[in-house]
């Protein structure tokens, strides 16, 4: 839905609005400092707490130590986030072994995404702390998702909006089917 302005420097132009009033829900978990409110926990800590891999909870896969979720507010189609499933807010929390088997979870989060979407390259990093961009700065966690060639669409460079070709539920149908088995 698009409605029109005057524009906010009175010369006439157009201003178009653009609405994600899915993004409210994300809005509203986050307290005026932009972390999760203390008394309401941890949202990764309660995808965590979800169990098993299943559609209806974003897991593509898990273990006892660790899991890959897709982000709820993907920059591409197929953004996983992994991350430990102990809560720790810190890289320097985690046991040299907790440390091995999470980026074992991100190479097998990389050879998915290689799998399900054929990308020109692959994104992936973490955001550590807030002043570093993370939005959930309280539970690490890696971003890793497909990138294309040339996938500059204007929507993002002029109205500062993402258009995302495909629904969660395919996504994690997609990444779940692709995700590598034990010893592959």
């Amino acid at each position: 839905m698009t409605g029109k302005g005057g524009g906010a420097s009175g010369h006439g132009m157009n201003l178009d609005h653009l609405w994600a009033g899915w993004r409210s829900e994300y809005v509203a978990s986050v307290a005026p400092s932009g972390d999760a409110e203390e008394d309401d926990g941890c949202v990764l800590c309660r995808i965590a707490a979800c169990g098993e891999p299943a559609e209806a909870n974003g897991i593509v896969w898990r273990d006892d130590r660790n899991l890959a979720a897709l982000n709820a507010y993907p920059y591409a189609s197929g953004h996983l986030l992994v991350m430990p499933v102990r809560h720790v807010s810190d890289l320097t929390e985690l046991t040299a072994e907790d440390s091995l088997l999470l980026w074992n979870a991100v190479r097998a989060a990389v050879t998915a995404i290689s799998i399900a979407y054929k990308p020109d390259g692959i994104n992936m990093g973490a955001n550590l702390g807030r002043a570093a961009g993370a939005g959930i700065p309280r539970h690490v966690h890696m971003h890793v998702l497909p990138r294309w060639a040339g996938d500059t669409n204007f929507m993002t460079s002029v109205a500062g909006v993402r258009v995302m070709p495909e629904s969660l539920p395919e996504s994690w149908r997609r990444l779940n089917e692709a995700w590598p088995t034990e010893g592959s």
